[in-house]
């Protein structure tokens, strides 16, 4: 029997239901008429987008769009689950509208052409099942529900399609970045499926909060800016120029014009007298938040300007306008130009120097100095020891006297505030001193000298003593400026040097950026005036802390490893003064230094110009030649394959010359190995050959012979000018080079033909024997070859478990493992799983990693191997993008193998086509390739099976056979 306190415990329940029932009937008709709204808002928008996209294509998706968000409208019963196909139907609006701008049908290109195709077989596809439940409405005269599964696919399959205009990106090819960043906001919920390629500008700088007088002039040169003007800001040091073009980078008119693209990029810090080409173009790069690869810098930061509106301000130009006199800067200012010549590019450059690049319409506006009310305000904010209605006509005689000089009155300013000087006080020791500044001229404002003169005669500075002195000469000297957390150690011989920094600061002499205490540079312009370098006290002190430093790094990251890293650019600079001033002394610290950014900091180095031009005589032949070859190392690292090339070749000769003959068989084997990296097979055998019937040769010691005879037979083996029972024998029973070349030579046999088992056999015997005494190198090697045997025989799953086993042994490093991710990629292709094998193409693809000096070789694997995917996978026009793409890379790093390979597959697609006369043409330029290469054209993928194409692609071997449709091209 029920109690009445459970009857009434039961009508509560019941009661607490059904209010639970309306207030979730509430608010699900809240959400649904939210949902009524945004399909409005959608609907509208897209039909208005629709009349101004200028492709038919494009018009014709967004009406089909409509399509579905009007029957979602009036039909769809769960219209709060539909939220995210109008979100795509949105964020599809965006993508057309900007993608499509001020494009043509004529001159679509192919892979936009394309993403355009599968968008509309995606959208017609949800448009004819949406209709399908339309029909089914009208039948049965109610409103449908839409399965949630049903709309997550959707949802999904319009998620696979918007990735393809992200391909742009992928290929190398520049797009508008913000526009990708804004899809990848827009598909976050998919991230992880999506190849959103990133990048990390850096921020553009805050209007300077002293800043007077100027209103007019910013006005005045934020029009022309709008108006697109390029503009160069001329003027003395201290003058403001910098702190008007960051005022003009944050004016509303500009935010509204350029966005997020407003680019700020300094050479302050840099030395005129070292600065290279590289150096201005990698500054240029890290401000827009790429990295370069190859050789065509300019190229590659034009293609990444040309996406959309940008506004790039070059400050502190002087510095490599005042060194464009020497040859290996002429090309900055043609540089400039082109970068210039972009649509939608413009610069303002800010410069003490009138020899500005040419080519360019600059509009040259001369930075006049503060009027006296500016001039007051700026002082007036800094001096407090008197009010400015009290003081203002005893400061402005003083304020004339400094020519009204933004930076001048700065330092006055809190030279007097520091000191607690009164106004007669401030104007007696400017009497004092003004008279016995020296006019240094050089196009400097004499009231600087004039200003300077009179801060480093305050009490304060001069209480710091011969110290102070020496303290500001040393951070006036180094670049960075000096390390605050080394300052003891870079200079034991200044006392409290902490303090004295203190002091410096505080009087605005100086001032901390991060770890580094720094100075402007028309002050740092004006102490190198006065006093070009430390004295040798200091400079003793400085070269044997960083000196030290050199020596013990190592391959481990320690503390050593650390400083390198931290004040990499205080180094090269001391390095650079040594090679000028004490050379001898420099040489072995500068090789060591090239070493440690090889193994720590990859990156060009100013020091290459000082190493080329070291006077040759018998003294420093060695002491060149291994800087020279130091430096081919580091290059090497960088995949700048070119500036290696040179560095070994002078290397080499000096070692000749020096006789150095086991030095001058390392740089003539390294030069052979990099013509055999780009395939030029042919060059690599010849220097060989020829290396062995000179004089040195008799001179090297059996391991550096047979290291000679190992590098000449990979050459040979690629070229099939011998036959592998030949190959590898010379070196096979060397100390060193014995292991590797007992591999090679089976692997030989595997290419050339011979019996498959038998090589597997010895393989196996290989991998075992690397196990015991070979390292990590030897290990992946033998696996590799065995899984290129599992390949040839078929056996795709084996193929695919032996390159894992190499991406687990490569753990943490990550160049090799997205080397081996993309050989997995293209083999799960070759099963079929096409999903699978984009998703491990995606895992390779990093922020903007295409653009890394150091993985530019394995970008080029990556591109081939995500092209052969599209290929396979019947995707043409996804491929022929990637192919091409592939080419251009090849072309930077004049790699022969990848391009051979490249061309050989856009043939393959111009013969699916049924082009047969483009088909044609391109074999041919294949076969031209193969001569260059001195490769037999038939044995073109013999010695890398794991790049051959599938067999269905047969229009290569019927044009080498010269059957239908060629039979008239051999």
């Amino acid at each position: 029997m029920i109690s009445k306190k459970s009857k009434a415990k039961s009508s509560k329940n019941a009661k607490d239901d059904a209010n639970a029932k309306q207030s979730s009937s509430e608010i699900k008709d809240s959400q649904d008429d939210n949902v009524i709204q945004s399909l409005g808002v959608a609907i509208s928008a897209i039909n208005a987008t629709k009349d101004l996209v200028p492709i038919d294509l494009a018009k014709g998706i967004l009406g089909t769009m409509v399509n579905i968000l009007t029957i979602a409208q009036l039909v769809i019963k769960n219209k709060s689950d539909f939220q995210v196909i109008i979100d795509k139907c949105e964020t599809i609006r965006e993508i057309l509208e900007r993608a499509t701008k001020d494009a043509t049908d004529d001159d679509l290109p192919v892979y936009l052409r394309h993403a355009l195709s599968q968008l509309n077989i995606s959208v017609n596809r949800i448009n004819s099942e949406v209709a399908t439940k339309e029909q089914g409405f009208f039948k049965r005269l109610f409103s449908v529900t839409i399965d949630r599964d049903h709309i997550s696919g959707w949802e999904k399959d319009l998620d696979r399609v918007l990735v393809l205009f992200n391909f742009e990106a992928i290929a190398g090819i520049a797009i508008d970045v913000k526009f990708v960043k804004d899809v990848a906001s827009e598909l976050k919920g998919n991230a992880a499926s999506i190849n959103v390629p990133k990048y990390r500008p850096k921020e553009p700088p805050s209007r300077p909060s002293m800043f007077y007088g100027r209103d007019d002039l910013v006005a005045e040169l934020t029009n022309l800016v709008v108006n697109d003007e390029h503009i160069a800001l001329i003027g003395p040091g201290g003058m403001g120029k910098s702190s008007l073009a960051k005022a003009i980078l944050n004016e509303k008119l500009v935010r509204k014009k350029f966005s997020d693209r407003r680019y700020f990029v300094t050479y302050d810090g840099l030395d005129p007298s070292t600065i290279t080409f590289d150096a201005f173009m990698t500054r240029f790069a890290g401000v827009l938040g790429i990295e370069l690869a190859g050789a065509d810098a300019v190229g590659q930061i034009c293609s990444f300007l040309r996406s959309a509106t940008a506004l790039v301000v070059l400050d502190n130009a002087e510095t490599f306008e005042e060194a464009s006199g020497s040859s290996a800067l002429s090309e900055i200012p043609t540089a400039i130009a082109e970068i210039a010549d972009v649509p939608g590019v413009i610069l303002i450059l800010t410069s003490r120097s009138r020899r500005n690049a040419p080519n360019v319409r600059w509009i040259t506006k001369d930075i006049p100095p503060l009027d006296l009310s500016s001039a007051q305000a700026v002082f007036f904010q800094i001096y407090r020891q008197a009010s400015r209605s009290t003081a203002e006509e005893e400061i402005a005689a003083l304020l004339e006297s400094l020519d009204f000089h933004p930076l001048s009155i700065n330092l006055l300013a809190n030279a007097a505030q520091q000191n607690s000087w009164s106004p007669p006080m401030l104007l007696k020791r400017w009497n004092d001193w003004h008279s016995k500044v020296l006019d240094h001229g050089k196009g400097k404002l004499q009231s600087l000298s004039y200003t300077m003169g009179l801060s480093l005669s305050s009490p304060t500075i001069q209480n710091l003593g011969e110290d102070g002195r020496r303290a500001l000469t040393t951070i006036a000297f180094l670049p960075q400026g000096l390390n605050s957390a080394l300052a003891s150690n870079l200079l034991p011989s200044v006392p409290q040097v902490d303090a004295i920094c203190d002091v410096l600061c505080m009087q605005s002499l100086v001032y901390r950026q991060g770890d580094f205490i720094k100075m402007l540079a028309p002050i740092r312009h004006f102490v190198r005036d006065s006093s070009p370098s430390p004295d040798s006290t200091c400079l003793q002190d400085i070269r044997a802390f960083y000196y030290c430093t050199v020596r013990r790094c190592s391959e481990a990251r320690d503390n050593y490893a650390d400083i390198i890293i931290s004040d990499h650019l205080n180094i090269e600079h001391v390095l650079a003064f040594d090679l000028a001033h004490v050379p001898a002394e420099t040489y072995d610290a500068c090789g060591q230094f090239l070493r440690c950014l090889e193994l720590h900091l990859p990156r060009p180095t100013t020091l290459a110009p000082a190493i080329f031009n070291i006077i040759e005589n018998p003294s420093t032949w060695m002491p060149k030649s291994n800087c020279l070859q130091q430096l081919g190392w580091l290059y090497s690292t960088l995949s700048q394959l070119a500036e290696e090339m040179k560095a070994f070749k002078v290397a080499g000769a000096l070692y000749l010359t020096a006789g150095d003959h086991e030095n001058v068989a390392r740089c003539v084997i390294q030069c052979a190995d990099i013509y055999r990296c780009q395939g030029r097979y042919i060059q690599s055998q010849q220097d060989l050959e020829d290396f062995q019937c000179s004089d040195s040769w008799k001179y090297l010691g059996e391991s550096r012979k047979a290291e000679a005879w190992y590098t000449l037979d990979i050459a040979r083996m690629y070229m099939f000018t011998a036959s592998a029972d030949e190959l590898f024998v010379k070196s096979m029973d060397d100390r060193s080079w014995g292991l590797q070349s007992k591999f090679w030579h089976w692997q030989s046999k595997l290419y050339y033909g011979g019996d498959i088992i038998q090589v597997k056999m010895h393989l196996e015997d290989h991998f075992l024997q690397c196990q015991q005494i070979g390292g990590l190198f030897d290990c992946t090697e033998a696996l590799e070859g065995l899984a290129k045997v599992a390949f040839c025989e078929g056996r795709l799953s084996d193929t695919m478990d032996i390159l894992q086993k190499i991406v687990e042994m490569f753990e943490g490093q990550n160049s090799d493992v997205l080397w081996y991710t993309v050989r997995k990629a293209v083999i799960a292709s070759r099963q079929g799983n096409y999903d699978l094998a984009r998703e491990l193409i995606q895992q390779t693809s990093g922020p903007f990693e295409v653009f890394a000096l150091h993985s530019a070789r394995t970008f080029i694997y990556r591109t081939y191997g995500s092209a052969c995917i599209e290929l396979t996978a019947g995707e043409y026009d996804s491929a022929e993008v990637q192919f091409t793409a592939t080419i251009d890379s090849c072309d930077m790093q004049s790699n022969l193998t990848y391009k051979a390979y490249s061309l050989r597959g856009l043939e393959e697609i111009a013969f699916a086509r049924g082009d047969f006369a483009l088909a044609a043409q391109r074999f041919a330029e294949t076969r031209s390739m193969c001569a260059k290469m001195g490769v037999p054209p038939r044995n073109l993928y013999s010695c890398l099976p794991l790049n051959t194409l599938l067999d269905r692609f047969e229009g290569w071997a019927l044009f080498l056979e010269g059957r239908s449709p060629f039979a008239n091209v051999m």
